[in-house]
């Protein structure tokens, strides 16, 4: 119930003790730092870590807010770009696809979405197993309007919504379990694991394919870019759309590299050879 204001200060004595006394997952963050910029002294590599654990420490206290945060105020902290694209699409009885990472605080800007947008949108999760905390962020996620799918109800979701305008949602950057690392990229100078699930649908319901890239302005500001990453899937060869999605995301993350989560292990999986001799 305390506004963000106060809730900043607790965030930021939050920062003290998660880094300099928990020390929450700082080899995980470090050695993905370290393997993503090899290029970038030690001293450089410490910065940014520090950035992102005050970030961290942010996103947190505004995730602990979003149950009681108001229309208003989110409209005031979440500026969305561009959205007329997608009204667009809507208007002219087509269906889109949309991609975006766990990048600045994307709970913020799904929830944003779904206050601006005229249609419902329909965000691909993967289920955690402890159920109250599950339950807990689902309630928070659809208050204003969002639709969250399970992962392996996506197609299930595509066919029972095909005649209604509809945005579904996927988290680009999510890892898959080994069983399922099927395509493998180079991402921030890693062979990296990526998920297909997006294109496959793209291939077959030829809708457009969106990126919903979020930036940070300040702290508690936030502006999302709605830009176009493809038009016709149809006419893409191989893996293009996926490869385009991850080479939009590394640029992101380039230019402003304490804002997407390093604490995710998500370099866990190695390719064996053939695996990574066929990528």
């Amino acid at each position: 119930m305390l506004p963000l204001s106060l809730l900043y200060g607790f965030a930021t004595v939050s920062y003290y003790f998660v880094y300099y006394i928990f020390r929450y997952r700082r080899q995980v963050v470090r050695e993905n730092l370290s393997s993503s910029f090899p290029q970038k002294p030690l001293k450089e590599i410490i910065r940014i870590e520090k950035q992102f654990y005050r970030h961290l420490a942010d996103l947190v206290f505004e995730v602990i807010k979003m149950p009681n945060i108001s229309k208003s105020e989110l409209d005031k902290r979440v500026k969305i770009n561009n959205l007329e694209m997608v009204e667009k699409y809507y208007a002219e009885g087509q269906n889109v696809l949309a991609c975006s990472a766990h990048y600045c605080n994307w709970e913020l800007g799904m929830l944003a979405l779904g206050v601006k947008l005229s249609a419902t949108p329909y965000v691909i999760y993967k289920p955690v197993n402890n159920e109250v905390y599950s339950n807990w962020f689902y309630n928070l996620r659809t208050r204003f309007g969002n639709a969250f799918i399970p992962m392996k109800q996506t197609l299930r979701a595509l066919v029972a919504t095909k005649n209604d305008a509809t945005m579904f949602c996927f988290a680009g950057d999510q890892t898959p379990i080994r069983s399922e690392a099927r395509y493998w990229i180079k991402f921030l100078n890693q062979p990296t694991a990526v998920l297909t699930g997006l294109e496959k649908i793209a291939l077959q319901t030829n809708r457009p394919v969106l990126y919903f890239n979020m930036k940070y302005i300040k702290r508690g500001y936030y502006e999302l870019d709605c830009e176009l990453i493809c038009k016709n899937p149809k006419e893409t060869k191989g893996h293009q759309i996926t490869d385009m999605t991850f080479a939009f995301l590394e640029k992101i993350i380039n230019e402003n590299p304490p804002y997407w989560l390093w604490s995710h292990r998500r370099w866990k999986h190695k390719p064996n050879i053939e695996e990574w001799n066929q990528a």
